[in-house]
């Protein structure tokens, strides 16, 4: 919206200053030189007077550093410190920061004159100009005057237009920044769901279920009894089976039984001798 007004604005103008002209003729043309020369005046005038902050500027820095030198002229020359690292330190590092700003100073000292003169010399041009074009300038003031209105209301409009343009690409940033923040997150939950998944597949059989738990879920009150009357190997086996038993409801998958068929499976007849040494216990 807001390079759309300043595109309006932008025509509209020109078409006033156009119909403007039209009415006046050629003095705009004959007038416009001495505009051409107030409009680098003025510009020399800003640059001369940078020039002379940037002096002053340098002024300061050398003072500054001679100060910093002469502190450290007098702490070398102090009796303890003559032969103290540090204090020539100081005094080396504080006559290289006068150098620099001598230079400094130098340079903009005469950068203050090149362009004073330029702004001077500008300034005669005008004033030549002006005594010249006396005529043309007072008969072409209206189309001028009206051209500075639009100058000034179009640079508004440009500065609002550049303002939006940084606002737009701060958002840009900070919304691409958020983007990169929401895919890492991202990586982060699925590196987790997978790492679950491993650990799942593989934990253990029987890892669910401690051997101590599964006995008292089988027997009960009784189970107890059965932990303490029974031989150590007996119990396992139980265990084991009740194990196996719980695996079986909790997984689709037979894998994991292979190697339990052997090392887990009971007869008959060692089913019965437990059954008698718990003597209907069970």
């Amino acid at each position: 919206d807001a390079r759309t007004a300043y595109r309006r604005i932008l025509s509209e103008s020109a078409r006033k200053l156009n119909a403007q002209g039209s009415q006046l003729g050629n003095c705009i043309e004959k007038a416009r030189p001495y505009y051409e020369a107030r409009r680098l005046a003025k510009e020399a005038q800003q640059e001369t007077q940078k020039a002379a902050l940037r002096y002053e500027r340098a002024v300061s820095m050398h003072n500054a550093a001679r100060e910093m030198v002469f502190v450290a002229e007098q702490g070398v020359m102090a009796d303890k410190n003559r032969l103290d690292p540090t204090w020539q330190e100081m005094l080396n590092h504080a006559t290289c920061k006068v150098n620099e700003a001598e230079e400094e100073r130098l340079r903009s000292e005469r950068e203050h004159q090149r362009v004073t003169q330029l702004c001077q010399q500008a300034e005669a041009k005008v004033q030549a100009l002006q005594k010249s074009l006396k005529r043309v300038i007072v008969k072409s003031k209206p189309y001028f005057e009206l051209k500075a209105q639009f100058n000034q209301i179009l640079e508004e409009h440009k500065a609002k237009v550049t303002a939006l343009e940084r606002l737009v690409s701060q958002a840009k940033t900070r919304y691409s920044v958020a983007l990169r923040n929401l895919e890492q997150i991202s990586e982060q939950i699925h590196a987790r769901r997978l790492q679950r998944l491993i650990v799942r597949r593989a934990s253990p059989v029987g890892a669910e279920a401690s051997p101590q738990h599964a006995g008292t879920e089988v027997g009960g009150t009784g189970g107890t009894h059965l932990g303490t009357e029974c031989p150590p190997g007996d119990t396992l086996s139980v265990l084991s089976l009740q194990t196996i038993a719980s695996d079986l409801q909790k997984f689709d998958s037979v894998e994991h039984l292979l190697g339990l068929s052997d090392a887990t499976s009971l007869n008959s007849e060692e089913l019965e001798e437990q059954e008698q040494r718990r003597g209907g216990q069970g």
